[in-house]
């Protein structure tokens, strides 16, 4: 193991490919996580409420409540012609190159998205490795990139946060605090507990305000994830870079797009974006706001 490590850190852009190169094969499964963990948990919800009202399934969904759904299973196709796609089909980027950017079978165009995500991934990913070097804290910090990319692009289509990812992350966020990789035990509790409290009181404050939801308790338990990881001193700047970056979304979307005023828009993909932004630069962002208003740490 010691030897390895000092192999990469001899060879920095060795280093540097193969996190790239890795990233770009776990970019490939994140699209799957996307696309298939809302789908395998409709179903399973379904299921238990017609469990527990002792309601009969109906004809029309005893087939789509019998299939197997989940990580692994159906195998990989094309959601038009439903092919199975070959290994070759699977390749990333490099197979939607290869195609044209259509499915084999039947030439229906292969969504952008997919090879979007990889590249994604395996970006975000070198930056972290480029920013942590040969150490513990890139490993986490690319585990909760993608843990990032999959929220944000499952509340993206589905307006859903999913506790089975969220939840998870949290409490490594809390034991990864216990070796004081990004914050100590003492600022990660504080930090997780403060997080999911601060959205709760302003989903409260503006629905008696107004009668509306603001946000999903999805969000609160993401800004909890990320206080648990970054401890309580990154939050401000999660909660108002966010903000901001939302609401400038926000109103580009209501002046040069059909949606109005009631358009639900995701805040997941924005915490996200401010999480991982506060993930790599965060400490030095909070020492020159507070420099600059000339407050003492």
């Amino acid at each position: 193991m010691y030897d390895l490590i000092y192999f990469l850190n001899s060879s920095p852009m060795l280093f540097i490919a193969c996190t790239g190169f890795i990233a770009l094969l776990i970019g490939s499964f994140l699209n799957v996580v996307i696309l298939r963990l809302p789908l395998a948990l409709k179903q399973d919800w379904r299921k238990e409420c017609y469990e527990y009202l002792e309601l009969l399934v109906p004809s029309s969904e005893q087939k789509m409540l019998a299939e197997k759904i989940n990580l692994l299973l159906p195998r990989s196709h094309c959601p038009n012609c439903k092919h199975t796609l070959r290994c070759i089909d699977n390749i990333p980027v490099v197979s939607y190159c290869f195609l044209g950017g259509v499915c084999h079978f039947c030439k229906e165009p292969i969504p952008l998205r997919y090879p979007l995500i990889e590249l994604l991934t395996s970006g975000l990913c070198i930056i972290v490795a480029c920013r942590f070097g040969v150490t513990w804290q890139t490993l986490a910090g690319c585990i909760l990139t993608c843990v990032l990319i999959v929220q944000s692009g499952i509340d993206q289509d589905h307006k859903l946060i999913p506790d089975e990812v969220t939840i998870p992350c949290l409490w490594l966020g809390i034991v990864l605090s216990m070796f004081n990789l990004f914050a100590d035990s003492h600022s990660a509790i504080l930090g997780a507990t403060s997080g999911y409290v601060s959205l709760w009181t302003i989903y409260w404050l503006f629905f008696l305000a107004t009668k509306k939801e603001g946000m999903g308790y999805g969000d609160f338990k993401l800004l909890a994830m990320l206080g648990a990881w970054l401890g309580w001193k990154m939050l401000p700047f999660i909660v108002i870079f966010s903000s901001a970056l939302g609401s400038i979304v926000g109103l580009l979307l209501l002046l040069f797009t059909n949606n109005t005023r009631n358009s639900l828009i995701p805040f997941g993909p924005f915490l996200a974006i401010a999480g991982w932004i506060a993930l790599m630069w965060g400490p030095d962002i909070n020492y020159w706001y507070l420099n600059y208003m000339g407050i003492s740490q």
